[in-house]
């Protein structure tokens, strides 16, 4: 069984977490371990209107993001990684610097630290140089992949025909780094 830790915090994107966990469930050897921020409660309610019990449904295990003894804070819980998706500069910042004040942070430390594939989904525009050196500092660490949700405009020769493409194509594009191959992902021939 691979475990997998997925992050949600409080930036704009969150049907691109719900897109993520769909196609996580669809793979049985997949156990996901979700951890959300209240800001991705509240930004969960504007841009979908899902509330705290339908996106812990979403998961096969949930944490409280206050709960820092929960078995993804330990380097001991073996995981494949982490995707936070999305990403707020806010996280980023505390990724970034170590600053593990809740357990979101705290899973991400502990992948950074136990040199687990830890993929970054930033959302901000436009970035300033304040988000630039943290987006560049986490780069430089081992097995940290920095992947802002940046629309597609191909997908294998074609166009993508609406927004739902383009999640999938992302969401696909995030699940590499685990070797997951995401069914209807499309490659560039």
């Amino acid at each position: 069984m691979k475990r997998i830790v997925v992050g949600i915090s409080g930036a704009s994107g969150f049907p691109l977490a719900v897109c993520l966990l769909n196609e996580l469930k669809k793979i049985p050897d997949v156990e996901t371990h979700l951890v959300y921020t209240y800001g991705a409660e509240l930004t969960a309610k504007q841009e979908s209107g899902f509330e705290p019990e339908q996106i812990r449904a979403l998961a096969d295990v949930c944490y409280d993001n206050f709960n820092i003894g929960a078995a993804i804070a330990s380097g001991t819980f073996l995981t494949e990684g982490m995707i936070v998706l999305p990403c707020s500069m806010k996280t980023l910042s505390g990724i970034a610097h170590g600053f593990s004040e809740n357990l979101l942070l705290r899973a991400a430390d502990v992948t950074i630290k136990e040199q687990r594939k830890l993929i970054l989904a930033v959302r901000e525009t436009p970035l300033s140089p304040i988000h630039l050196e943290n987006m560049l500092a986490v780069s430089r660490l081992h097995n940290v992949y920095v992947m802002p949700p940046v629309i597609t405009y191909y997908m294998n020769g074609q166009e993508p025909i609406n927004v739902s493409d383009m999640e999938r194509h992302m969401v696909g594009k995030m699940l590499q780094p685990f070797g997951i191959e995401m069914e209807g992902f499309r490659r560039w021939n």
